[in-house]
């Protein structure tokens, strides 16, 4: 009977085993489960972690929704000369033959009265746009202003009725690895969208132009430039930009310019009539193990302050050589493209609390900034400017620094021949302003050699080597 008894018991307790393991692992929610809507990644038992993979959690259809009738396709057409050196060698026929060209993109609505923003790399040199919305409506558009240095371009159509548009969100508060979407209208075929995560913020791409990139890895094309990025609620973080590829088509990484840049040119134009770009005055770059040995400083993250310029905002508020900059207000300063991202969204005269650390400790320094074009810089006992409205308009550029004097001895022979040209490329790296000038000539030694070519005040290319 005893033997019964506890034969009995094993076999209860054997049933209860099996019943209770294939509810945990196959009954409704077990982790086999056919309904199971989240999967337990074991990394350790410190690091736990569950990711929601259900329906309910990536359902992206009230932001595509939100944003699709907000997002248009831009068609820019321009005519180009085309000379034909046989009629011009046999006939004398000059002039040339008027050829049209089209290229396209994306824009975004920004407003119910009809702006919309795009690339300006996308209008370009337009003589004609036109903007079809996502319901086929076709319009004409006007260009209102453009901002080349960020690629940021700003459009109006007069539409018959209040139109859908995209709510800026604050692009500060993007986190990498956040779910967004890319929305465009390429090649006309209404709008396209496309899910991705943010890979990387700030991101510098050593562009001439911006530095301060959002990167995702949300499939982007050529026909996308100048359309959205926006989040899962549906607000515009981002305007796609660029991609980077060997063959012209999307490999993995898209970027676009952050919606508070953005958000801050198309203000700047609207009210302005042109960009107002305020700057804090100093040159330097930005530390990592190798540079902070070669100067010495412990730190290994920041800003390294290597000059700053004088009557600038950081000059007058006491910024020195040798300062440490690690936060602009609220905004952790890791790298150069933290720095000029930050500031891009703020206008002269404004005003920022720097931390820096100086000798160890940590400082805060109240800076008002200044506006970008009433500063140089000297390089090689030459001083450079920014090129004015009619420098642009005298010598047909739209980017360059102008030579204002020459204090260098052994150029002081050709001070008249060099004083007042615009200088276009040092080292066959494009000079847009005096910013990336600067930038460009900060990493060069004063005894090495530069290529410089220029255009002469007669409006001749020409190249030396100082």
């Amino acid at each position: 009977m005893k033997r019964f008894s506890n034969l009995f018991l094993v076999s209860l307790l054997s049933g209860a085993t099996t019943l209770g393991a294939y509810k945990l692992l196959f009954d409704n929610g077990g982790y086999f489960s056919n309904d199971k809507k989240t999967i337990t990644t074991l990394a350790s038992d410190n690091y736990t972690k569950r990711v929601g993979l259900s329906s309910d959690v990536l359902d992206f259809t009230e932001a595509a929704d939100k944003t699709i009738h907000s997002v248009v396709h831009v068609k820019n057409v321009s005519y180009h000369k085309v000379n034909n050196p046989m009629l011009e060698f046999f006939y004398g026929y000059k002039g040339g033959q008027s050829q049209e060209q089209v290229g396209t993109g994306s824009g975004v609505i920004i407003s119910e009265d009809g702006y919309i923003v795009t690339n300006n790399h996308v209008v370009k040199d337009a003589s004609e746009i036109e903007i079809t919305l996502n319901n086929r409506k076709s319009y004409k558009a006007k260009l209102i202003g453009t901002d080349s240095k960020m690629d940021i371009a700003l459009l109006k159509i007069d539409a018959d009725e209040k139109l859908p548009y995209s709510a800026f969100g604050n692009s500060d508060d993007v986190k990498v690895g956040e779910w967004v979407l890319a929305v465009g209208n390429p090649y006309n075929l209404t709008s396209t969208v496309t899910a991705g995560i943010v890979s990387a913020k700030a991101r510098n791409l050593g562009t001439d132009g911006i530095q301060s990139f959002i990167q995702t890895d949300a499939a982007v094309n050529p026909g996308n430039s100048g359309g959205a990025l926006v989040n899962t609620r549906g607000d515009l973080i981002g305007i796609n930009t660029m991609i980077t590829s060997m063959t012209g088509s999307y490999v993995g990484y898209s970027f676009a310019v952050p919606s508070n840049i953005t958000r801050k040119i198309i203000e700047d134009i609207m009210e302005f009539g042109n960009v107002q770009r305020g700057i804090l005055g100093v040159e330097g770059g930005e530390l990592n193990s190798s540079v902070s040995k070669e100067l010495g400083v412990k730190q290994t993250q920041g800003f390294y302050i290597n000059n700053v310029r004088k009557n600038t905002g950081a000059d007058k508020s006491g910024l020195r050589k040798g300062d440490i900059i690690v936060k602009i207000d609220n905004q952790n300063i890791s790298t150069f493209a933290d720095l000029s991202g930050y500031i891009n969204t703020k206008r002269p005269n404004d005003k920022v609390a720097v931390s820096i650390i100086r000798d160890g400790d940590t400082k805060i320094i109240p800076v008002t900034l200044s506006k970008n074009e009433f500063f140089s810089t000297e390089f090689k006992g030459m001083e450079l400017e920014n090129i004015s409205s009619a420098d642009k308009k005298k010598f047909n550029v739209d980017y360059g620094v102008k030579i204002k004097s020459i204090k260098n001895e052994n150029l002081s022979q050709y001070a008249d021949e060099l004083t007042g040209n615009i200088i276009l490329s040092i080292d066959n790296v494009k000079v847009n302003d005096i910013e990336s000038a600067s930038k460009l000539l900060n990493s060069k030694d004063e005894r090495q050699s530069v290529r410089i070519e220029m255009i002469n005040k007669n409006g001749e290319i020409i190249r030396i080597i100082i």
